[in-house]
């Protein structure tokens, strides 16, 4: 089979799944090794971007998904009922990026964390696609934990999360720093 011929194949599979698709899937449907099939999806990708295409092909944790172009979101909702928009709040994004940086976390070490309860900010979250329930902790009760799905990806613009910024020491140092300062004046008074 052709080049042309298993672009096609992949352009096929990604229109038709909506959903990311993972690379091993994609190489076993066009009877290709990964590394060649990663091959080619890059070269889609490079085309599709060179011919300033309404499409895109985005890569999401060794997985590829066929989505709309970010420019052409305004075209879209002139002919689409108008999406849904989630505003993100102090408190959401706070708890999101415990979720992101610490799972799979439960929602009781996220309250430590955060030092109130946070079953609202978890379950928008949810209901926003960005967290969802990863399985259950093996302890008493059994409490639930959570991580970020694909949609948070999507979202943050993100590959996988090797890519979320990292801290240096001395930055945690000093936020340490922060809190014990201010856990201490809350003790004083």
């Amino acid at each position: 089979m052709g080049i042309k011929k298993l672009q096609s194949a992949v352009e096929a599979i990604l229109f038709t799944m909506g959903d990311s698709v993972e690379l091993g899937r994609l190489a076993a449907a066009i009877e290709q090794d990964e590394e060649t099939t990663k091959k080619l999806i890059h070269n889609m990708m490079d085309r599709y971007e060179e011919e300033d295409r309404g499409i895109r092909i985005i890569e999401l944790d060794n997985s590829f998904q066929l989505c709309t172009k970010k420019e052409a979101y305004e075209y879209l909702i002139r002919v689409a009922k108008q999406p849904k928009r989630y505003i993100l709040t102090d408190v959401l994004l706070e708890t999101l990026s415990i979720v992101a940086y610490k799972q799979p976390v439960t929602r009781l070490e996220i309250e430590k964390i955060r030092g109130v309860k946070s079953d609202h900010a978890v379950n928008k979250l949810v209901e926003y696609g960005l967290v969802e329930e990863v399985g259950r902790l093996d302890a008493p009760g059994r409490p639930l934990l959570f991580g970020t799905t694909e949609e948070f990806l999507r979202r943050f613009s993100v590959q996988s999360l090797d890519d979320l910024p990292r801290l240096n020491p001395e930055q945690i140092e000093h936020f340490k720093e922060e809190a014990e300062d201010e856990a201490q004046l809350k003790l004083d008074l």
